[in-house]
């Protein structure tokens, strides 16, 4: 991500401090300072996440409860009291008329059984005040009856194995922010979290794969702030704020100097200025299972190919590893700390073994080797421009 201005903006997706919200009229302040309402419901119970927020936006992620009959499809609804929009989401197709909000299940999500939970996530704007919505309601049933959880709901979800979910590589160009690709060991989110700084369009595809090995492709045009990230269309393995696939060989720990060897062949095409990058971008955590409120302490960016693009931080030195220079950029964003490996010359094809990075890091002195490795994604992150990257074969192997 570029520049300064990374050190702003990065944290924006992520998330930061959970929030329970029903239609109880208590409002209290969470440690971090953001706004928790709490009550319970008969039919449905909801949970909102203002996870993070900044001058101007704000990430949230929702997660509702089926106390009822078990549903096939579902709609949540709710409406903002100051204005705010919805820009962007994952996990539903949520769809904005006024003030009013409508959150629908896509392909993969529509059951829930009695006392089941699905959940979803979005990126909004706000200007002036972003209080926390009061009442929601799913498939028409406002969430505010007499009966009430036999336990009170943790202030964090309990860590548990994720559900299976089967392989879902639909064929076409997925345009929608909400559009998932599920296939092999990996999820690809259509992920659109910064387009609220410009205008444009991203759309991502799957030229198939199981296993180990996928292929994928993104197409992105985007206007706006040069300076600031639109999309991050990557193949994500482990955790990304909560878990979605099983067998991931993830998390691993940097003191068990285990092997993460990773192989990536892509093509990048553009039209006109692009700024971008092409990059891993690994998550690293204090504890071995996070769960979807866990902020990571340490993020490791591996730049193999960039255009106008500069990362978070400041220029350390350079380092060689595999054969390859690489300068070193050091910062801190949000929470976390930020190290970014970005190659003197660009690349679109790499074997890599992320051990060297991690080992790199604890040699200085950065980072400690008691950290897990939680998380590997890969993917373009577009700031403006018109082009595409298309990714021939995609691997990534624990031993």
């Amino acid at each position: 991500m570029g520049g300064a201005s990374k050190e702003s903006i990065m944290a924006n997706r992520k998330r930061l401090v959970l929030l329970a919200v029903t239609t109880a009229a208590t409002v209290t302040v969470a440690a971090a300072g953001v706004a928790v309402a709490q009550a319970v419901a008969a039919g449905c119970a909801v949970r909102y996440a203002v996870s993070s927020q900044w001058s101007g936006g704000f990430n949230a992620d929702v997660t509702v409860t089926n106390l009822g009959d078990p549903v096939t499809s579902w709609r949540l609804t709710w409406t903002y009291a100051s204005g705010q929009q919805v820009t962007q989401a994952w996990n539903a197709t949520v769809t904005q008329s006024g003030a009013q909000v409508t959150a629908a299940n896509v392909a993969y999500n529509g059951a829930i059984a009695t006392d089941g939970t699905t959940g979803f996530g979005f990126t909004g704007s706000w200007s002036g005040a972003n209080p926390v919505p009061t009442t929601f309601a799913l498939n028409g049933v406002t969430c505010n009856g007499p009966i009430t959880p036999t336990t009170p709901p943790p202030t964090t979800p309990p860590r548990t194995t994720p559900p299976p979910v089967g392989d879902y590589p639909p064929s076409g160009r997925l345009c929608n922010s909400s559009d998932v690709i599920d296939i092999g060991k990996y999820w690809i989110p259509n992920n659109q979290w910064g387009a609220g700084t410009g205008s444009g369009s991203q759309c991502i595809w799957t030229n198939g794969g199981s296993g180990d090995r996928i292929s994928w492709g993104t197409s992105y045009n985007w206007s706006g702030q040069a300076s600031t990230v639109k999309s991050f269309a990557a193949a994500i393995l482990g955790w990304h704020w909560g878990w979605r696939r099983q067998n991931t060989g993830l998390p691993v720990q940097l003191s068990a100097n285990r092997n993460v060897n990773t192989s990536w062949q892509f093509s990048v095409t553009q039209s006109g200025t692009v700024n971008q990058n092409v990059a891993y971008d690994c998550w690293l955590h204090p504890m071995a299972n996070p769960g979807s409120s866990d902020q990571p302490t340490d993020e490791l960016m591996i730049w193999l190919y960039r255009s106008n693009a500069s990362p978070a931080g400041s220029r350390q030195g350079t380092v060689t590893i595999a054969g390859t220079t690489w300068e070193i950029w050091r910062g801190y964003v949000g929470t976390w700390n930020v190290y970014s490996y970005v190659r003197t010359t660009n690349t679109t094809s790499a074997n890599l073994n992320i051990r060297d990075f991690t080992n790199d890091l604890v040699s200085r002195g950065w980072m400690s080797n008691s950290k897990y490795l939680t998380s590997v994604q890969a993917g373009p992150e577009i700031f403006t421009g018109n082009g595409q990257v298309t990714t021939g074969s995609y691997s990534v192997t624990i031993n």
